[in-house]
């Protein structure tokens, strides 16, 4: 048969891309539809023409049949479909937090599309997976991601059984902690919504003609922007460290 005839280098080659590939397709930062498709397809070869020679040595020959082809790919698919959509869940704490920041704000109603999952949103969420995005890349997490790569046939041996209970147990736990995340990250916005609108029907009871809506709407607005430029720095150094530890769970140290 001609899959007889395939060698074992391209082989194991499409075994690691298999990975790899799927880990671009997944992970933050990579993942983004900012990131044009192409870019992303020639850093995923590069990648594996680089990690060839570190983890080749951990494949067996090639099957006897093209179902036994199949399978190993669908395995490696698998294994990094688990740890790409385990470490994606970092990107909803940032939606959490944005969401009650406009709602705060009064800004619940500026909805747009968010070019890093095509889904509307409020556009403050916009802006900051944007801008988590860019940090991301500035502050080089990105080389955490590609160190997790290559851990990751560590933690999970070729051949090995995949432990999908650990790693559903992580994800859930992951998704949990940026729910606590985005609430902390919003904390400050939550403290002065409640303030303002604490003063804002106090203002209407003392002054019962005064016509509060008009006045409340840019007020509230320019004093939550305010305070988002203030905080701005803070909360992202600490989604920032948060993305961080959860990127430091798969590098065997």
């Amino acid at each position: 048969m001609l899959i007889d005839l395939l060698p074992q280098t391209a082989y194991i080659f499409v075994l690691i891309f298999s990975r790899i590939g799927t880990l671009f397709m997944l992970l933050p930062a990579f993942s983004e539809q900012a990131v044009s498709v192409r870019l992303r397809l020639v850093i995923a070869l590069m990648t594996c023409l680089v990690l060839y020679p570190m983890v080749s040595g951990n494949y067996g020959a090639v099957p006897g049949t093209f179902t036994g082809i199949l399978v190993a790919m669908g395995r490696e698919m698998i294994v990094a479909a688990l740890i790409g959509l385990s470490v994606k869940l970092v990107m909803a704490a940032l939606q959490i937090a944005a969401t009650t920041i406009a709602f705060q704000m009064g800004l619940s109603f500026a909805m747009g599309s968010d070019p890093s999952s095509g889904q509307q949103t409020v556009q403050i969420g916009t802006f900051l997976s944007m801008l988590a995005v860019t940090m991301i890349f500035i502050t080089n997490l990105h080389y955490l991601m590609i160190a997790a790569m290559y851990d990751s046939y560590q933690l999970f041996p070729v051949n090995q059984p995949i432990p999908i209970g650990d790693i559903a147990q992580y994800a859930t736990d992951i998704l949990a902690e940026s729910f606590v995340i985005g609430i902390k990250l919003s904390s400050p916005f939550i403290v002065y919504g409640l303030i303002f609108q604490f003063a804002l029907g106090l203002l209407s009871r003392l002054m019962p003609q005064l016509q509060v809506y008009f006045l409340a709407m840019p007020a509230n607005i320019f004093v939550g922007l305010l305070l988002l430029m203030v905080l701005l720095v803070t909360m992202m150094t600490w989604y920032l460290g948060h993305v961080e530890e959860v990127l430091g769970n798969f590098i065997v140290r």
